[in-house]
């Protein structure tokens, strides 16, 4: 396979710093600042007749401050100062789409060549001496498009994770009432309904293994639900302050020092499972369902509550009296029952789409590895590898469309 150096590709031109106006007429034209890479959402307009102007057919990248490397293309307009255009030399040979994602690709090594002390800058060396595989403009294209389509659904993915997780917030209001309606309803103690309350403890470091029962940590509660993404497994020592710490179905923990309450329930069949010293264990008694106990310190009123009993301003941290002061509305067992039911099921959902998730960008690194290895070939016997892909990720395009028609459905 042959390779080209990008300078032999493109030439570079960096912009400049214009004036903006702050309301555009019909002779105003578009300046393309760091942000405008990522979205459009801020679009800002200059009335000046000069400076770079990039074309749709350019590839522009973010060349000073944090996010140096970032890569836009499919854009036209005057580029600010931070920005450079990547004009290609040959055009007929290169698709813009192509050199756009083989450079977003190359991020982390363009970012590992920066210069600069404070600001880092992209290297023009590192940046020139990267090199392109040659191959056909009609492979580069369909190479492109596999990419694109697996990138958008990632981006897909992480937009139903996170309306997933929007929807439990909405249903939890819902049921049980905005932060107005909270704050007029009667309060009790959690202590009232605290069958027992311990927290973990140190020197659990000399019992890491790779394997084993799990060891919870802060990384691990998350919004509600335990994240398994970064576990430490631990060969639990058989003491009374093991069997103290050891977590059960159904027990609430709350982080209490460092990022302050955090909440999660340890779900059914989790298995053996301990906590560190930076969390809480609270085992409930039966008038208060664990799952809507860690939604309502998660909300806004709940959470607020917990951060009042904060009281150290050098060091985050709650007491074992603070834990259970802490104020709480115990709505109907049923209602809270049903909203557990639902987030059980949402949970799982989530777990499907993280699952697939983490599949669809490994596939992502995988097909951009070889393409910009130049092993992955449109036509002859690498050619199976190129049309598996195609068929995972129409796969998974019907799996995204299945799940927008439930959600637009209401199931």
């Amino acid at each position: 396979m042959k390779f080209e150096k990008l300078k032999n590709i493109i030439e570079v031109k960096k912009g400049k710093k214009p004036s903006f106006v702050d309301t555009p007429d019909e002779s105003s034209i578009r300046v393309l600042q760091i942000d405008d890479l990522r979205n459009d959402t801020s679009p800002k307009f200059t009335n000046e007749k000069s400076g770079v102007f990039a074309n749709e057919d350019d590839v522009l990248i973010a060349w000073d401050g944090a996010n140096a490397g970032t890569i836009g293309y499919g854009k036209s307009g005057y580029i600010g100062s931070t920005i450079a255009l990547l004009r290609k030399k040959k055009p007929d040979l290169y698709s813009t789409t192509f050199i756009g994602i083989f450079l977003q690709s190359q991020y982390q090594y363009l970012r590992s060549k920066t210069t600069g002390a404070t600001i880092p800058h992209i290297s023009r060396k590192a940046l020139d001496e990267l090199e392109v595989p040659v191959i056909s403009v009609s492979d580069q294209l369909h190479i492109a498009n596999l990419l694109s389509k697996a990138e958008n659904l990632i981006t897909q993915r992480k937009k139903s994770i996170r309306l997933l997780d929007e929807f439990l917030k909405s249903t939890f209001l819902e049921m049980f009432g905005s932060t107005e309606v909270m704050r007029k309803v009667k309060f009790e103690k959690l202590s009232d309904y605290i069958d027992f309350l311990t927290s973990g403890s140190r020197g659990w470091a000399q019992y890491y293994t790779n394997s084993g029962a799990k060891f919870l940590r802060i990384q691990n509660v998350w919004k509600g639900t335990l994240r398994t993404d970064d576990m430490q497994y631990v060969d639990a020592p058989k003491t009374q302050e093991a069997i103290r710490t050891r977590v059960q179905e159904g027990d609430l923990l709350i982080t209490i020092t460092a990022d302050l309450g955090r909440t999660a329930v340890v779900p059914k069949n989790f298995g053996e499972a301990f906590i560190n010293q930076h969390i809480a264990l609270i085992r409930l008694n039966k008038k208060v369902n664990p799952t809507y106990a860690a939604y309502y310190y998660f909300m806004p009123f709940g959470n607020s509550a917990i951060q009042k009993r904060n009281r150290s301003a050098v060091k985050a941290g709650l007491t074992f009296n603070d834990i259970k002061c802490l104020p709480i509305i115990v709505p109907d067992i049923t209602l809270q029952t049903q909203f557990a039911h639902i987030v059980e099921k949402t949970e799982a959902l989530k777990t499907q789409y993280q699952q697939s998730l983490n599949e669809l960008e490994t596939l992502y690194g995988s097909l951009s590895q070889k393409a910009f290895r130049g092993e992955l070939k449109i036509k002859g016997e690498e050619f199976s590898y190129a049309k598996a892909v195609e068929d995972k990720l129409a796969l998974a395009a019907e799996g995204e469309s299945s799940y927008l028609k439930k959600k637009r459905s209401g199931h």
